[in-house]
């Protein structure tokens, strides 16, 4: 999380420096205050829902269900609620971030989160009549496997290099 932090910082200033040298760094506080506002009720029922998750998930469903030992069912689980999961990262990071507190595996979450960035099937709608049937329904088959070979590569690494 400090990293992050810290890169999202040294990004922050770059931009900044290069705004003042522009001339539009009051516009651009402006147009980030507008977006703040705008975002701030939706971060906050994120992090609520993540909160939530966290703590009224009991030990024993985390284990048996979401964790890296739930083996294939744990990954089907993960693989679904990513694809149900409304609002993509906003919603889903959040709530992978309370789920990971809770204990679940590090490969069911990443087998979520490819899910949830790979499959909304929120978005299939908006797919089918940009760009038709036939692409999507290929787009989609093409990645039904992605979360289960990322979320297993993940548990390799963990198991590989204890981290």
């Amino acid at each position: 999380m400090k990293l992050a932090l810290l890169l999202l910082g040294a990004a922050l200033l770059i931009l900044g420096v290069l705004a003042a040298v522009q001339g539009v760094f009051v516009d651009g506080l402006q147009r980030s205050g507008r977006t703040f506002l705008a975002m701030m009720p939706i971060l906050a029922v994120a992090f609520l829902l993540a909160g939530m998750a966290e703590a009224l998930l009991p030990t024993g469903f985390v284990e048996r269900w979401l964790s890296d030992g739930a083996g294939v069912r744990g990954h089907l689980l993960a693989w679904v609620a990513g694809a149900l999961t409304p609002g993509g990262g906003l919603l889903g990071m959040p709530l992978a971030a309370g789920l990971l507190k809770a204990g679940a595996g590090v490969g069911v979450l990443v087998t979520y989160l490819t899910s949830m960035a790979l499959l909304p099937l929120l978005r299939l709608p908006m797919e089918l009549g940009i760009y038709g049937g036939r692409l999507a329904l290929l787009r989609i088959a093409a990645s039904c496997l992605l979360p289960f070979a990322a979320g297993a590569t993940a548990q390799l690494i963990v198991r590989l290099t204890r981290l």
